[in-house]
């Protein structure tokens, strides 16, 4: 996998190119390389996308519609997004974002016994699932959606900082899986 750290960091371990509100699509291009590690032809494909959905207007960071259209346009490949009260649709959607990696998640027991599928709540599942994916060097996030919902993606574990660091910069506040929103 590249290692595109220093995309966001000089030798000082400061971000400095990203300090201008014009440079809004540049973030949003970075993120996406984030989030699609190692597969910059799908990054490329939801930066058109996003680009198209927000019809022109690239917005910024104190804009939330753009993150709106990101979370659309990378639902089911590179993100998700789920109910709260949804622990089977969030289990089916982190398998397919580990399926990308050919792995698969060790929930910690039979999700089609009733009884232990009832005990599970999506905060619980995001946590185990964090676990399960740092375990082969990946990172589960989920961001701050104001109430609806659970939205989030996975990254490389060693892009832990530079996924901090630019999403500070977009406006999102972020938060490893194990600390659910």
């Amino acid at each position: 996998m590249p290692d595109n750290s220093a995309d966001y960091e000089d030798e000082e371990g400061l971000i400095s190119d990203f300090d201008d509100v014009d440079d809004h699509p540049a973030r949003v291009w970075n993120l996406l390389l984030l989030i699609n590690p190692g597969d910059e032809e799908t990054a490329l494909r939801q930066f058109d996308a996003w680009r198209e959905a927000m019809g022109g207007e690239e917005g910024d960071s104190s804009d939330e519609r753009w993150l709106l259209a990101l979370r659309d346009v990378i639902d089911w490949t590179s993100g998700f997004q789920v109910a709260e009260d949804d622990p089977e649709a969030l289990v089916t959607a982190i398998g397919e974002l580990a399926a990308r990696w050919n792995l698969r998640i060790d929930w910690g027991g039979d999700l089609d016994d009733e009884e232990f599928a009832e005990a599970m709540e999506v905060p619980d599942l995001l946590s185990v699932a964090y676990d399960r994916l740092r375990e082969h060097g990946y990172s589960l996030w989920n961001w701050n959606t104001g109430g609806e919902g659970l939205a989030g993606w996975v990254a490389l574990s060693r892009d832990d900082e530079a996924m901090m660091a630019l999403t500070s910069l977009l406006g999102v506040e972020v938060r490893p899986g194990n600390d659910a929103f």
